[in-house]
């Protein structure tokens, strides 16, 4: 995408990173001239503000140059300073280097020209400031000439070597190391790079390609690895782009060909070592990245030449290119369409042309905005990946990673990133509590749970809820309900015992004479007959039966006309009904309900509302509510401050059939219209109905923010009123309802949070086909690794979708049977997770189990039957390895993509939990498996430095050695193969004694596969080596060498790699 452009013929440079605003200096080219043909240069600063949506760069400093300039370069020297914005050198013709301080040109005040010096001759077109200390500055022009200035002393330059080099060249390029602050580099036309020493004032390396055609125009070193370099050639026979590693200066080691005619720059950016940019005579632009050897960005076709291309140090995906139309324009690699740079344009004209009048819409040809489309990075670059990071996992695990505790220049290329998982308690508490329920529920003795609890609580309501949910577990509960509540028979008895003792002498009412004598007769009577003897009384029952009493007083019947009169009539004519009804009037209610009670039960029960109805005491609603037993209208209309009383009432008369019923009706009463305090106690009402669902509703009410420790409060409740409900009811007599599924899945979920898995699955109910219990119970149950071994594997609780296949597909069985939940779970690794990922190629490792969805994972997909060589790939090679052409793969064997995850030491210790928050990440955690090579602590060599052994190291001597391993055996009979028909072949003398020389140094590589010091990485790109030259691919074989020396260590393979490169090139060229 194009953000800024400038109509300039004029070379470029970009402020230093440090720099604030961002700066883009240009100054006039002396390779072209425009249309007046003047000479006159000018040096200009322009302010780059991405927030101004126009395409325009504001000037804010400009000012005259003697001469015009090759090459500008912007330093970051003196920035430190006050209102120091740096120095800008330029290269000028006839040998001249001019030095411009950055803050005078901006304020347009003092001198701007701090120095002008010409000791060089010709056009200085190579210069570059030291990147570790900014003083130092190079300057290249025609024959071979280097100097390095001090900007403190400028008035001798130091001269790195002696101008012995024959034929003198001009420079094109310079350019200090990006590690090693004593290392510089140029390179000349004739395509040789050299590589200078600035401690030994001398270089220590050329490298150049041998093919005589490359013509260097640009070069580059890499941001983070000290040995290796980029070279361009502008020669279009061949342009292309070279990796060199300096430990392996015989050849390339790699090349980039994608432009059709010679380059022009290169540059690289240094916040992201993959991404390399490039200009060309073929008019292209190519982002590449340097690891994939594919171009990963480009800008449409260019009207004319770039001959130069700079990433912005400030700004990571923003470049600029300069191109010989006069245009020097800026972009951004997070590329999209230029419909919107169109469109603003259009809208800029039409403004002009418009005159108050709208122009018709602009018709845009089809074929040109398919063609302005710039397809985005296919991956996302450095600056934005995360240096380190943590996110929380599923079941209280922390996962993290970030850089390694080692420094990097410690580290053989690529380094590893371990990622570790720890587990988070945060809740001691209440896993606590929680395993005291689970314990409890485990062993069945809830009744002492519920004791515990009532003796430790000290809220009495609590207190109460507790001891009615013991009773629930405990027989005849109704009347341990009643005592609890208050009311208890034996105690009822007593205090009516007491009460009538009391008032006995005050109640006894004078009785007649006649009663009296009567009494005495009878009492005479009974003492008299009690001296019979048991046989006499048998038989002389019948004569004392009809023995009519003496000296009693006869009764009379009243005849008369007055109540008593009217009412014997009625007894004595059977009238029951009228003799109630006086009997009522007159308010004898006790003779009433005697004679309704000889009346029947309708009689009785009309007397029974009449006296309800008229007798108006404290206690006849409670004589009512009893006689007609209507408990409904009872749990409706009562005052909710005799709660207490209902309940009891309920726990006395009413059946089993309409008791849960009632209950549930009184304590929704007391939440709906009582206190806060009353709905509280509305649980009690839930627990004797055995109404878990209410009583976790009511629950739900007083605790809107559940916190851990309330939600195990209810937890406790509600698992025991469950089983008495599963004591009285059966296991499956009651299913959760939704409040309560809820709340268990709540808990369940904290519990996993915790890392308590097997007791969260435990709380979640068989039988559920909510959807989230489901979802729930399958996440834990997969979760739990090895724990769950043997068991059965929860159905699927997600819709099965077949992806990526037609009906008509071969494949559709197979991809159906990728997604089956697997009912036989695999045997997952008993080892703490912790894991490291590989960075290197892998031997086949031992066989290791592998987690709960490894197997779905793979089989997936080879269901979906991705092309066999990008997955031999991505086993066999890590990140850091540059894989090759994938075709020689294709036969690789199955054993060597079976790659497992590494095995945990028996000896390893899991760590303990984290149970308060981490106050420092500096420390790794103990007990992680490494697989780095130890590396010496006492050196500070760069990434990628050579190690102990030279590019020149003699052969050794052989000595007597054991024979070679069988596994090993393929590798000595494949290379000597391969040498007894390259000797065959060759014929010139030169090729021979390199083949000898190979002869002599392979035998330092059997002697080390018989010592075992080989790292299985280097084995296994060993072997595949072998294999390649046994299938005749040479080329496959150079790729996979390659692989193998970008990711081991110089001093173990410098004694047979650089052999068996020269061995496969020979090969190659004579076609073996």
């Amino acid at each position: 995408m194009k953000l800024k452009e400038l109509e300039r013929q004029a070379v470029q440079v970009w402020s230093p990173a440090s720099q604030y605003p961002v700066y883009l200096a240009t100054g006039t080219s002396a390779q072209q001239l425009d249309a007046s043909f003047s000479t006159n240069g000018t040096l200009e600063i322009f302010e780059v503000d991405f927030r101004d949506p126009s395409l325009d760069l504001k000037r804010k400093g400009i000012l005259s140059a003697s001469s015009r300039f090759h090459k500008l370069i912007w330093g970051s020297f003196g920035s430190g300073l006050l209102e120091g914005s740096g120095v800008i050198a330029g290269g000028g013709d006839n040998g001249m280097l001019t030095l411009y301080n950055v803050t005078h040109i901006l304020s347009s005040g003092k001198e701007p020209v701090i120095a002008q010096r010409q000791k060089h001759t010709g056009a200085v077109r190579a210069l570059d400031f030291n990147p570790f200390q900014g003083n130092l500055l190079a300057s290249a022009a025609s024959n071979s000439e280097i100097f390095i200035w001090d900007l403190n002393n400028l008035s001798v330059p130091m001269t790195p070597g002696s101008k012995s080099q024959q034929p003198p060249e001009d420079i094109k390029a310079l350019s200090w190391n990006r590690q090693v602050q004593h290392i510089l580099s140029s390179a000349h036309p004739s395509g040789k790079a050299v590589v200078w020493d600035l401690r030994k004032n001398e270089p220590i390396i050329k490298v150049s390609d041998h093919s005589n055609r490359m013509h260097c125009s640009g070069l580059a070193w890499h941001p983070d690895i000290a040995t290796q370099l980029v070279l361009c050639s502008e020669d279009d026979r061949l342009p292309v782009i070279q990796l060199w590693d300096l430990r392996f200066a015989s050849s390339p080691l790699k090349v980039l060909e994608s432009h059709s005619r010679g380059i022009l720059s290169v540059s690289w950016s240094q916040a992201d070592a993959e991404l390399l940019l490039s200009s060309a005579k073929d008019n292209q632009v190519f982002c590449w990245n340097v690891g994939s050897s594919e171009v990963v960005y480009k800008l449409p076709t260019q009207s004319s030449w770039c001959f130069d291309v700079q990433w912005c140090p400030r700004d990571p995906p923003v470049f600029s290119a300069a191109s010989f139309d006069g245009w020097i324009s800026l972009y951004s690699v997070m590329g999209r369409s230029w419909e919107v740079q169109q469109m603003r344009q259009a809208d800029k004209i039409s403004s002009s042309f418009s005159r108050g009048q709208p122009l018709p819409p602009l018709q845009v040809p089809e074929q040109v905005a398919q063609a302005s489309l710039i397809p985005p990075l296919k991956k996302a670059p450095k600056w934005m990946r995360r240096p380190a990071g943590v996110s929380f996992a599923f079941g209280g695990k922390l996962v993290t990673f970030g850089l390694p505790s080692t420094p990097a220049h410690w580290v053989p290329q690529p380094c590893l990133h371990p990622v570790f998982i720890s587990q988070v308690t945060t809740e001691s508490e209440f896993l606590m509590r929680s395993a005291e329920l689970q314990e409890a529920l485990g062993s069945g003795d809830l009744l002492g749970y519920c004791q515990n609890k009532i003796q430790q609580v000290s809220q009495q309501s609590e207190k109460m809820l507790w001891q009615f949910l013991k009773v629930t577990l405990e027989q005849d509960s109704r009347m341990k309900f009643l005592k609890l509540l208050g009311y208890s028979k034996d105690e009822l008895q007593k205090k009516v015992a007491t009460w009538l003792k009391s008032n006995s002498g005050l109640d006894e009412s004078p009785q007649p004479k006649g009663d009296d004598l009567n009494s005495n007769s009878l009492q005479a009577f009974r003492t008299q007959a009690s001296k019979h003897t048991t046989e006499d009384v048998s038989a002389s029952s019948t004569f004392f039966d009809e023995l009519v009493p003496q000296n009693m007083t006869p009764w009379e019947i009243s005849i008369t006309e007055d109540t008593d009169g009217l009412l014997s009539q009625a007894l004595l004519l059977g009238e029951l009904g009228p003799a109630v009804e006086l009997c009522l009037k007159e308010e004898r209610f006790a003779d009433a309900i005697i004679l309704a009670q000889a009346g029947g039960a309708d009689l009785l029960k009309k007397t029974q509302e009449r006296y309800l109805a008229k007798k108006k005491t404290r206690v006849s609603l409670l004589l009512a509510c009893v006689v007609r037993r209507n408990w409904k209208d009872m749990v409706c209309s009562c005052s909710l401050q005799n709660w207490r009383e209902a309940l009891a009432l309920l726990l006395t008369y009413s059946g089993p059939e309409k008791f849960p019923e009632l209950c549930d009706m009184l304590g929704t009463r007391m939440e709906q219209e009582g206190s806060r305090a009353l709905t509280s106690e509305a649980r009690l009402c839930y627990v004797c109905s055995g109404n878990v669902e209410r009583l976790v509703e009511c629950w739900a009410k007083s605790h809107q923010a559940s916190s851990p420790m309330a939600l195990q409060d209810l937890m406790e409740k509600a698992m025991v009123l469950n089983k008495s409900l599963e004591v009285m009811h059966g296991p499956g007599g009651v299913s959760p309802g939704p409040a309560t599924t809820y709340q268990v899945t709540q808990y369940a979920n904290l519990l996993a949070a915790q890392g308590n898995l097997a007791t969260a699955m435990s709380y979640l109910p068989n039988d559920c086909a909510q959807p989230q219990i489901q979802q729930l119970r399958d996440r834990l149950f997969h979760a739990q690794g090895a724990d769950v071994l043997g068991q059965q594997s929860p159905p699927f609780p997600f819709p099965q979708v077949i992806v990526g296949a037609t009906p008509n597909s071969e494949e559709m069985s197979s991809c159906k049977l990728g997604f089956q939940p697997c009912h036989q779970v695999p045997t997952p690794s008993t080892k703490p997770r912790i894991f490291t990922p590989q960075s290197s190629l892998a031997m086949p490792l031992a066989p290791s189990h592998s987690g709960p969805y490894q197997g779905f994972r793979m089989q997936n997909i080879r269901d979906y039957r991705v092309p066999e060589p990008q997955i031999a790939q991505s086993l066999l090679l890590g990140p850091g390895v540059r894989p090759g052409p994938p075709d020689p793969l294709k036969n690789a064997p199955a054993p060597r993509a079976d790659l497992q995850r590494r095995q945990v030491p028996e000896t390893f210790m899991s760590p303990a939990p984290i149970t308060a928050p981490v106050m420092s990440l500096t420390s790794e955690p103990q007990g992680i498996l490494s697989s780095q090579p130890p590396v010496p602590r006492g050196g500070h060599a760069p990434p990628g430095a050579p190690g102990e052994l030279g590019l020149q190291q003699q052969p050794p001597e052989k000595v007597d050695r054991k024979d070679l391993p069988p596994e090993h055996q393929s590798l000595k009979t494949s290379f000597e193969v391969l040498l007894q028909r390259c000797f065959q072949s060759a014929t010139d003398l030169k090729t021979r004694r390199k083949l000898d020389e190979a002869t002599q140094r392979l035998e330092c590589l059997y002697e080390k596969l018989c010592e075992g010091t080989l790292s299985p990485p280097v084995l296994a790109g060993l072997h595949e080596v072998a294999r390649c030259v046994d299938a005749g691919n040479f080329e496959q074989g150079l790729a996979v060498h390659a692989q193998v020396v970008g990711c081991s260590r110089f001093s173990e393979v410098s004694s047979f790699m650089p052999v068996l490169k020269a061995l496969l090139t020979i090969a190659h060229k004579l076609h073996i």
